[in-house]
């Protein structure tokens, strides 16, 4: 394995920050188009929610697929997959993450932490639909196409595990402020109110908010990782099921989700990393699990190539130091003779040869 030159780890992080660029502009760009856009057309509701959405992932999507086209010398994929596979994927992050949170969510209840308000079924199906959609085209494929696909590709090209990881999640944390400027510039050109620039959400704790965006960015990278021939769709079905648990807990009434619940925000934080934290192991063990397995396999079937009644020179060796008779390697298709049907010469008036090479012969009948 050769170490890449300097010059090509330094492309490769300019790479993965025109990845975060690229997601900072199409949110910022795509939220003020949108608001544009509803209002010439006079959408409300819904429908205002979409049209932004839906924009962020047209600018953001083709833009980091052509940007990978592009490179002749790329070696680890972005992630997608097979079409086919994509929804088994999606499928397996949102079941993983949903799971391990209604865990978490279930011990709150019982130590007292969470308080559940009444339950409406209809209104919490309509709303987690709904809310899936706008999550996906707004944040789950946009951000994972061009954070955990398109820029944390393009470190691993060079870099190794844990750098890329460390790597894609230090852009992650930058989209959020890069994206408030970009739409700042695009509100004033088309004439729609700005939000306020930030590093952090108005009315966010910005050290909260830091470590839980980086846990939630390391979760989604356990998530990209995993086995599977559609690795970004996982990650893509995390990050639904993340924001869908999120906004029904903690933002229920506001959002009119059907169902909510009071947890105290000292409690609802050590909820949301640990949830995340569960489904980051989940994900992890299941790859070094399949690590396992693919040793397994190999090795088992370079055993079967050998064949049986055929040991390893490693292992004759071995066996010949323990029993003093010093190194000696049987060669390849070479059995040991067998002592089955083998005359052996009288005692009397017959040759026995010694077994070292060169030695003399002694007759028994002179002895």
């Amino acid at each position: 394995m050769t170490t890449p030159v300097r010059g090509s780890v330094w492309r490769a992080w300019g790479r993965a920050l025109l990845g975060g660029a690229v997601m900072a502009c199409a949110l910022g760009a795509g939220n003020a188009l949108g608001e544009a856009l509803a209002r010439l057309l006079g959408a409300e509701g819904y429908l205002r929610q979409l049209l932004p959405a839906a924009l962020v992932s047209a600018l953001a999507v083709p833009a980091v697929l052509g940007l990978r086209a592009m490179r002749s010398t790329r070696r680890c994929p972005m992630g997608l997959g097979p079409r086919s596979s994509a929804p088994l994927g999606f499928l397996r992050g949102l079941a993983v993450t949903a799971s391990c949170a209604a865990l978490a969510l279930g011990a709150g209840t019982a130590l007292g932490w969470v308080r559940w308000s009444a339950l409406d079924p209809a209104a919490l199906a309509s709303f987690l639909v709904g809310n899936a959609l706008v999550a996906v085209l707004l944040e789950a494929l946009p951000e994972e196409a061009t954070l955990r696909g398109y820029a944390w590709a393009s470190l691993r090209d060079r870099l190794g595990g844990v750098i890329s990881a460390l790597g894609t999640t230090a852009v992650f944390l930058l989209v959020p402020a890069a994206s408030t400027v970009a739409q700042t510039g695009v509100s004033r050109l088309v004439g729609v109110a700005a939000p306020p620039m930030g590093l952090t959400p108005a009315g966010q704790d910005p050290i909260a908010y830091l470590v839980l965006l980086s846990v939630f960015g390391l979760t989604l990278l356990a998530a990209r990782t995993a086995p599977g021939s559609a690795p970004l769709w996982v990650a893509i079905g995390t990050h639904v099921a993340f924001l869908s648990v999120n906004r029904v807990v903690f933002e229920g009434v506001q959002r009119g989700a059907g169902w909510s619940a009071k947890v105290a925000p000292a409690h609802a934080a050590v909820l949301e990393l640990g949830y995340l934290a569960a489904t980051a192991m989940v994900f992890v063990g299941a790859r070094v699990v399949s690590s396992w397995v693919r040793v397994w396999v190999r090795v088992r079937v370079r055993a079967q190539r050998r064949g049986p009644g055929r040991p390893a020179a490693a292992t004759t060796h071995s066996a010949g130091v323990w029993t003093g008779a010093g190194p000696r390697l049987v060669p390849a298709g070479r059995e040991w003779p067998s002592a089955v049907g083998r005359e052996w010469p009288s005692a009397v008036g017959r040759e026995w040869p010694s077994h070292d090479r060169g030695a003399r012969i002694i007759r028994r009948g002179d002895v």
